[in-house]
């Protein structure tokens, strides 16, 4: 098929929740077909993620964030990750949700990847980077934010995900990623 043949248009928008973060429209839509539909989409204004080594070859540990998450109700073993703000860098973004997350300030970033978290029906892109050389700084967590640092070998994090402990997808994404640029 071409592309157009699986293209559909927006006819009209309406949104129906503008929150603090996310936004829901129904957008009526043209289906490639000549049909119409509705799609619901939550709009998101974007996130990034960082997979933090640290250790004598930056590598030897990774550090993860625990926190409560209300939707999947459970305790979550993450990767530090972040809302991006209205007009800000995405490297910036990086550095800042390393430090507010844990502590700690990237000597480097690379960019890693970039993927929607569930196209289907939000707007979300996750950019992924890894931090290395990294330095101690001061704890800025957002006041609603409480989160455990944990510190662990890159190796037990990989179990972690065979034994179905970190069940976060930008976290097994940018965890495997990882894992597979050093030939673990």
């Amino acid at each position: 098929m071409q592309d157009h043949q699986l293209q559909e248009t927006i006819i009209s928008t309406e949104e129906v929740f503008n929150g603090h973060i996310v936004k829901l429209a129904v957008h009526t839509v043209r289906l490639p077909n000549g049909e119409t539909g509705k799609r619901e989409v939550v709009k998101h204004p974007g996130a990034v993620a960082l997979v933090a080594l640290e250790g004598a070859l930056d590598g030897d540990h990774v550090l993860l964030v625990r926190q409560f998450r209300l939707p999947a109700n459970r305790i979550m073993y993450e990767i530090p990750a972040g809302t991006l703000n209205p007009g800000e860098d995405v490297e910036e973004c990086a550095a800042r949700e390393l430090q507010e997350e844990t502590g700690y300030k990237p000597g480097k970033l690379e960019k890693l990847a970039g993927f929607f978290v569930a196209p289907g029906y939000t707007s979300e892109y996750i950019q992924l980077f890894l931090a290395t050389e990294l330095s101690e700084s001061r704890l800025n967590m957002d006041a609603d934010e409480f989160v455990d640092l944990v510190r662990m070998p890159l190796r037990e994090a990989l179990l972690m995900i065979e034994r179905g402990e970190i069940v976060d997808g930008k976290s097994i994404i940018g965890l495997l990623q990882v894992a597979r640029q050093r030939g673990l």
